[in-house]
């Protein structure tokens, strides 16, 4: 549906917001109405058909306080309008906005924002209602997560239902999780199912990038910039200009670099080096660290305010060990990966594969899974894959022992560490479970594994 020809409904409180987005709107829309009431939005559907409503989350209602827009989200509904709606938030009401979406919301903004980004937020949002779809036009959901990012977990699938809620806004996701679980691919996955798409994508391993690199790399330089800079050269930012911009470990880059990275957040724009003209820049920022958020949030080692900017929504990614029932799926998933890479026959798992591979703890995750079933493909010579022929990475382990002299020792500490949870719980296994950062079922396999 084209803009002009919209009505819209914005209900807020804060007058000033109400005047901002009326007169952003005066001459984009066909009509737009203010509420400051949210008890008149019965009235107001009932007087004329809106196309699209801007919502606030919180109002100084005593109603529902913390939720009120869920609330009235869900009135909406009842009243039944067929309007799209698109949340209105603040950063700390993020999580309710994400709830929002599984609520029925099109959309949500975070404020402060931009009036482009408004705008586009609100003509995506009235396209999708024309299509009566949701998310990306003309595509088959299925297959946009692609073949690689697979879970059947509830874990997993939280992750999947929050991809394909937020990839096609344009909120900055912060993705989080120990190394080897499959960030990059998350971060592909919501560039896949984002409006940005056909665009550029682009990976910067940032926390790589050497001081003296950093502002080449991702701002670009003029020719004679300095020594070796032959030639003028765009930085990372102009690359994925209109696409998505993918910053890796970015728990890991300086002080320094942060406030220069920040200033480009702030103010949209980057200049190169030896230059002193800005250009504008679009992107999708997607950042990604495998430093837990409370230890980035330490002002000594991260900017407190650089985080808000990179972190309108977080996806946290759960270690291996943590995705009960994913391991034998991934697992089957790479032996014929694998297999027919090698142009081998695709072997079947047998019951002593089976009960390695979910008794062991995984600590290098997804990819240490990955790496030891293409090993083991390789060696193999019969049909039949057993515990012998998946030899997990020495890397993952303390120096100085082997592999079995190691496993022993971790079997040893885990049993007890298990027997010490369960008696401080007083035999409680749905406690005890809660505690290790297990499900009951993994839990009940340990048991079972050290005859407990």
């Amino acid at each position: 549906m084209n803009l002009k020809n919209a009505t819209i409904l914005i209900i807020d409180d804060d007058t000033d917001v109400l005047t901002a987005v009326r007169l952003l709107l005066k001459t984009e829309a066909r009509e737009v109405v203010t509420e400051k009431n949210p008890e008149n939005l019965r009235n107001q559907l009932a007087a004329k058909k809106f196309d699209l409503i801007l919502l606030d989350m919180n109002f100084n209602s005593s109603i529902n306080t913390g939720n009120e827009g869920l609330y009235w989200l869900r009135k909406v509904r009842e009243f039944k309008s067929d309007a799209a709606v698109i949340m209105i938030t603040a950063y700390g009401d993020v999580d309710l906005a994400v709830r929002s979406l599984k609520e029925g919301a099109s959309d949500f903004v975070v404020k402060p924002w931009h009036n482009e980004r408004l705008l586009a937020t609100i003509k995506e949002a009235l396209n999708r209602k024309t299509e009566n779809v949701s998310g990306i036009p003309g595509r088959d959901k299925s297959s946009v997560i692609g073949n690689e990012l697979l879970g059947e977990s509830e874990a997993m699938k939280d992750i999947l239902y929050k991809i394909e809620k937020i990839a096609p806004t344009d909120a900055n996701i912060l993705i989080l999780g120990e190394n080897g679980t499959g960030k990059d691919l998350i971060a592909k996955a919501i560039h896949q199912y984002s409006l940005r798409a056909e665009r550029p994508f682009v990976k910067v391993d940032v926390g790589a990038l050497t001081e003296s690199l950093f502002e080449s790399e991702l701002f670009g330089h003029k020719k004679g910039a300095f020594t070796d800079a032959r030639e003028d050269r765009e930085g990372r930012f102009e690359m994925a200009n209109a696409g998505t911009l993918f910053l890796d470990e970015i728990g890991n880059i300086s002080l320094q670099q942060q406030a220069k990275l920040l200033s480009v957040l702030q103010n949209r724009q980057v200049t190169r080096l030896g230059s002193n003209i800005p250009i504008p820049i679009d992107i999708r920022l997607v950042c990604a660290t495998n430093v837990p958020l409370a230890e980035l949030a330490n002002e000594t080692r991260f900017r407190r305010d650089l985080i808000y900017r990179i972190n309108t929504v977080e996806i946290m990614v759960p270690p291996l060990r943590k995705r009960d029932g994913d391991i034998l799926l991934l697992a089957r998933h790479f032996i014929k990966q694998y297999s027919n890479k090698y142009l081998k026959p695709e072997p079947s798992l047998g019951r002593t594969a089976i009960e390695k591979l979910e008794t062991y703890p995984f600590p290098g995750n997804v990819r240490e899974l990955q790496y030891t079933i293409e090993r083991a493909v390789i060696m193999l010579d019969g049909d039949v894959l057993e515990a012998k022929d998946l030899l997990f990475s020495p890397i993952e382990f303390p120096a100085g022992g082997t592999e079995e002299q190691d496993e022993t020792k971790l079997s040893a500490l885990e049993k007890n560490t298990i027997l010490k949870v369960i008696d401080k719980h007083n035999g409680n296994i749905t406690r005890a479970a809660r505690e290790l950062g297990l499900t009951r079922t993994a839990l009940y396999r340990r048991l079972s594994k050290y005859d407990i």
